[in-house]
């Protein structure tokens, strides 16, 4: 949900939140003190930092951070850099305010910082020397989605969506032109996808280039299409990153992953592993042995192996991720975490190769670990909360997390865990004076008396003696969580600053429990989650008997916007209200 569809979804709870012994007095009262609750507006305002890389020795973190100018009504995203050795550091801007800037890369020698930018009037490769001025690298007729510099610095990896029956780059341009300059609008679909998540399809795909750099580090040559042949996108849409490929440690070869199947594209989870050489050649497929989906390839620091996730299931989307490592000399792969019962969602070597870094979902948390390359034991290295993304340096990681009452801010913590160090306190002025809801985990007997988990967070003018009413979530998916994370769109904090008690609920079908709960569901989306649901919600109201069961609203997106229209002919006189957002029938 943006933040228009939370503003609307909180006027709807109002009228809830107003009736008898409902929080409007008590919000009158709050507004004489010094500390406002927490609200949508305050949410919108709020810093958002992404994307850390740390740089060679580990001395500074490069990173995104998504700033708000209300007056301008616009969001501008900038490459800002911290110094992780110093403490209580401020973080300095890079790039240029007026412009969009992120996805910071540092060089293999760590002299420079590519990043993407539209500085130039469209999104382009720049370079960035400290202390010197930037330079733009690429200047492409099309938009760079993506980017990879080789860690010779010799090479860029693109990622560029095109018509891949046109010979050329200014061929898509022409033809995007001419589009744009036709009176008729009209599009016929003869295949689908027609829609990637927010996105109409317009007939091309992203397709992975490779261009030579100068002796001056500039991109004039020519951009050859690494992925010509394949029909498919690369990186993988909707969502896929510069996480879908990887340049070998001596640049020479390109690790790649796509789904190539043009009919039947939605019902296929069969995405393949391919190398190629850098230079450009024909692709081989290294994982067709394997029908379910293989990605994310990330070649060893001394370039014998490639690690890569995989499913084992065809066909199944929220199958396990576990690790696999290929030697790259025998063609022998080993599974590394095929006995470990959680999911890879992201990963990384560390600069010796002995260990692999992942997160993963972990009941209600989404924690780091440490994987020993060799035996595939794991080891939580950080705690409570949700590691939104990390980058790993000689003796540290540096890592962005959030939780439940605290929006991401960058920490840092060695290889065997231990207390981390926090590196900024991006939002604490904007959060100084504003009251957030407490919050905490519980635990139900649910569906077959199994034990699910859910989350509790006070309202933010939380009075022991007073009941308030409730605002249960529901998450979509259904294979997610609702977990201890900072929601950019369905926030707990804004509903407990707008006076409610907020319930949410990680029912079966949820990450983070193993794989057979999140198998749990499949074919049964309206049985067990719904049980679950109505346990859950008796269990809080029994255990936190501040909820008001008489004044409550249920709301969801996606599956749980499912959820709600299948509650409003399931269970419809236990609500006040229902809010469903995308939800599907």
């Amino acid at each position: 949900m943006r933040a228009d569809g939370l503003i609307a979804a909180l006027a709807i709870l109002a009228a809830v939140a107003a009736m008898p012994g409902g929080p409007a007095s008590q919000a009158r009262a709050a507004a004489a003190d010094a500390e406002q609750p927490f609200s949508v507006q305050d949410l919108v305002r709020l810093d958002r930092v992404s994307e850390p890389e740390l740089s060679l020795d580990g001395k500074h973190v490069a990173d995104t951070l998504r700033t708000v100018d209300m007056e301008a009504n616009k969001a501008r995203n900038g490459i800002w850099l911290l110094e992780t050795r110093k403490r209580n550091a401020t973080p300095v801007r890079l790039t240029d305010l007026a412009a969009n800037s992120n996805s910071a890369a540092w060089s293999g020698d760590g002299r420079f910082l590519y990043y993407l930018s539209d500085r130039s009037g469209s999104t382009q490769v720049w370079r960035l020397g400290l202390g010197g001025e930037p330079l733009q690298i690429t200047n492409l007729p099309l938009d760079v989605g993506t980017f990879r510099i080789s860690p010779m610095a010799d090479r860029l990896l693109v990622s560029l969506d095109v018509f891949r029956n046109c010979a050329d780059l200014a061929c898509t341009k022409q033809r995007l032109v001419a589009v744009s300059h036709n009176p008729a609008h009209g599009v016929l679909y003869d295949r689908i996808f027609a829609r990637h998540w927010d996105t109409w399809s317009d007939g091309r795909r992203s397709q992975l280039f490779a261009i030579a750099l100068d002796a001056a580090g500039l991109a004039n040559g020519t951009p050859v299409n690494l992925t010509a042949g394949i029909d498919g996108d690369v990186p993988n849409k909707p969502f896929g990153g510069r996480e879908d490929y990887a340049f070998s440690p001596d640049g020479q070869q390109v690790a790649f992953s796509v789904r190539s199947l043009p009919v039947g594209e939605p019902w296929s989870t069969n995405f393949d592993v391919y190398a190629v050489a850098a230079g450009g050649g024909t692709p081989r497929n290294l994982t067709a042995d394997n029908a379910a989906w293989d990605g994310k390839p990330a070649f060893s620091p001394d370039g014998s192996s490639l690690a890569y996730v995989a499913m084992d299931r065809p066909g199944f989307e929220a199958d396990r991720f576990h690790l696999v490592l290929l030697n790259l000399h025998t063609g022998i792969k080993r599974p590394l975490t095929q006995n470990w019962d959680r999911s890879i969602s992201a990963f990384a070597w560390s600069r010796d190769g002995k260990m692999l870094f992942a997160t993963t979902d972990h009941l209600g948390q989404h924690p780091l670990w440490a994987i020993d390359a060799n035996s595939g034991r794991a080891s939580a290295i950080t705690g409570a909360g949700d590691v939104e993304g990390f980058s790993v340096g000689p003796q540290k990681i540096t890592y962005a997390q959030s939780n439940l009452a605290n929006p991401a801010d960058l920490y840092a913590v060695g290889f065997a865990g231990g207390k981390p160090l926090q590196l900024t306190h991006l939002n604490q002025p904007a959060l100084a004076n504003r009251r957030l809801g407490e919050y905490e985990q519980f635990s139900f007997a649910g569906w077959n008396n199994d034990n699910v988990f859910g989350y509790l967070v006070k309202p933010a003018n939380f009075k022991p003696d007073q009941k308030y009413p409730v605002a249960f979530m529901v998450h979509g998916g259904p294979q997610g969580s609702m977990a201890n994370i900072w929601h950019w769109r369905w926030n707990a904090q804004t509903f407990a600053g707008a006076g409610y008690g907020v319930v949410m609920i990680d029912f079966h079908g949820s990450t983070g429990y193993g794989q057979a709960f999140t198998d749990s569901i499949s074919g049964d989306w309206g049985g067990k989650p719904l049980e679950d649901l109505k346990l859950g919600l008796a269990a809080a109201l029994k255990q936190y008997p501040w909820l008001d069961g008489d004044r409550m609203c249920a709301l969801g997106g996606s599956y749980g916007g499912y959820m709600i229209n299948w509650i409003a002919g399931q269970w419809p006189d236990r609500f006040k209200c229902l809010v469903t957002h995308d939800g599907i029938f």
